[in-house]
């Protein structure tokens, strides 16, 4: 009977269309591919990618995770004899990184920034009939989490200033002394789905915004975090243009490890404030239009905002990002100017992007911009653009060449992101993107950022170079990493000590038959390392004390 039972169960699910199968944010290769598609033409152009994970109600695959037919028997679908109902099998991907003597790496869901060995595994099964989805695809991390040289303040009034930005954001620098070990629910999902609408309670990583580097408020950096969602499942047409959007609402969580190991007396473990034992809600909404009278062309923005459950208060704009709202915070200070926005106990950030597609030209360039504070009002925002403010601009174009083959690409791409404080920081104190003084996890979720990964005040700039054939690739990166200019300001505000990171290296990806393999390659110099600088005998002639990271990622996905 029992067997009868299980038999049954499997008959029923078996008997569970396609269209509402989503990518997930993060697939290897997959994404990017789809993204090149568009550039050449051979996608529709009204996806504006600005609002992921990508459904297959708008991408139109017989197999979302075979974009080039390769596949013609696979085993990973079933499929009802009526045709309303499917089970596929997911993708096993098996993703490994050593970091040789510091973290380096983001937008890895749930892998952490650590040094030593790392691996996250995954698999899953989806299932569908009539409107109804269920997607189950958790992920395993383990990470070694070796020990590695983190910031040595000098006395005691360099730390007071290291804790005056790491009071403020859920971010440590290691996760615990000991290895780490998680099972998350990662990419899984419950949905109905009404095309082009979708509702359903989720953990899948979110992507909002052009970047493919970084995203300002939404990336896959962090774990995936419980949410309701109300979001297209592909653009909707009007008579003035296509449109894009998710709303969504959840639940974040601390990391529950402090900035920095605790128990160095030579670290003043006394000016560490630890994080209000609470979980945080969440709510944002991002929306993409694509004007009808300029092809190619999205605008769009995103506002979210985060509050302590303790501080949310019962009105509609505690749980929606676009109401007034009740919640309030005993921090809060009526005669502090700079602190009238943080009123309502909430840590909000918005952004606006752009996206241009060009397929004629096989050309994109895409922006955001984002600020870590509400404006007062319309003059406040006018006077004062630049507070809080970050920005990402990036742009890629492909080249047809005839290397070996009549399909082959040259592809140059480019990106820069800023999270560094403006100026005006100095008249109008503000924590770094990501960070709040009331909210004082920050903008995180299990102890990484939401947005772009790249670290705390940090600034990036990179360029990508490389050859493609289909889904095959391989090429050169070279980066520039600017490390917390605002504590470096703060605290040392001398010309030769900026730590400044130039990681160079080299990756590929390779398919064959069912499976799809990656590989990358980083060569890190860490100038002026934890913004350290030797004895000199002037002012430019000084012991270095420079370090070096090496990264080795490889990577395996098979498709059944």
């Amino acid at each position: 009977m029992k067997k009868q039972n299980i038999l049954l169960v499997f008959f029923l699910i078996a008997t569970l269309s396609l269209k509402a199968q989503v990518l997930p944010v993060g697939t290897p290769v997959l994404e990017d591919y789809y993204r090149r598609l568009q550039l050449l033409g051979k996608l529709d152009s009204t996806i504006s990618f600005n609002v992921r994970p990508l459904s297959n109600e708008a991408l139109k695959q017989s197999n979302i995770y075979d974009p080039e037919g390769s596949q013609e028997h696979s085993n990973s679908i079933y499929r009802s004899r009526n045709g309303k109902g499917m089970v596929q099998l997911m993708p096993l991907v098996w993703q490994n990184q050593i970091n040789s003597n510091f973290p380096y790496g983001w937008n890895d869901a749930g892998m952490i920034p650590a040094a030593g060995y790392q691996t996250m595994a995954s698999a899953g099964v989806y299932a569908q009939y009539k409107f109804l989805s269920i997607q189950f695809r958790p992920e395993f991390v383990f990470a070694q989490n070796s020990d590695f040289e983190g910031f040595e303040g000098a006395d005691e009034n360099a730390w007071v200033k290291w804790y005056r930005y790491m009071n403020h954001i859920d971010a440590p620098e290691r996760f615990g002394t000991n290895s780490y070990t998680r099972f998350f629910p990662g990419q899984s999902s419950i949905r109905l789905n009404f095309h082009p609408i979708s509702i359903g309670i989720s953990t899948e990583s979110l992507w909002w915004g052009p970047g493919m580097k970084n995203s300002l408020l939404m990336s896959n950096n962090a774990p995936g975090f419980l949410h309701a969602t109300l979001n297209t499942t592909r653009p909707i047409h009007t008579p003035i243009g296509s449109f894009e959007g998710q709303l969504v609402g959840g639940k974040l969580e601390d990391s529950g490890f402090t900035p920095t190991p605790l128990g160095n007396p030579n670290h003043h473990d006394e000016l560490y404030r630890p994080k209000p034992n609470d979980w945080r809600y969440f709510s944002g909404l991002t929306l993409s239009y694509q004007p009808k009278w300029l092809p190619g062309l999205s605008l769009g923005f995103n506002t979210v905002f985060t509050v302590n459950h303790k501080d949310m208060g019962n009105k509609l704009g505690d749980y929606l990002p676009f109401f007034p709202s009740n919640s309030t915070s005993e921090i809060f200070d009526p005669e502090d100017i700079n602190n009238v926005a943080d009123q309502a106990a909430q840590d909000v950030n918005a952004s606006i992007f752009f996206r241009w597609l060009i397929p004629e030209a096989q050309f994109e360039i895409y922006g955001e911009y984002a600020r870590n504070d509400r404006s007062y009002d319309l003059r406040d925002l006018a006077v004062q653009l630049n507070h809080s403010r970050s920005y990402m601009f990036g742009l890629r174009k492909l080249f047809p060449v005839r290397i070996i083959d009549e399909k082959d690409l040259f592809e140059v791409a480019f990106e820069i992101t800023q999270l560094e404080p403006s100026k005006n920081v100095e008249l109008r104190l503000t924590s770094p993107m990501y960070g709040h003084t009331i909210v004082r996890s920050g903008y995180t979720n299990l102890g990484q950022i939401l947005g772009a990964g790249i670290g705390y005040g940090n600034n990036l700039q990179t360029l990508n170079v490389s050859w493609l054939r289909g889904i095959r690739q391989i090429g050169f990166q070279f980066e520039r990493l600017v490390h917390h200019n605002a504590l470096f300001y703060d605290l040392i505000a001398d010309r030769r000590r900026n730590w400044v990171d130039f990681n160079f290296g080299f990756y590929g990806n390779y398919d064959y038959k069912k499976f799809i393999f990656t590989g990358r390659l980083i060569f890190t110099k860490a100038y002026n390392y934890q913004y350290r600088i030797g004895e000199s005998r002037n002012l430019w002639s000084f012991q270095n004390k420079d370090s070096g990271n090496i990264q080795l990622q490889l990577g395996a996905m098979y498709r059944f």
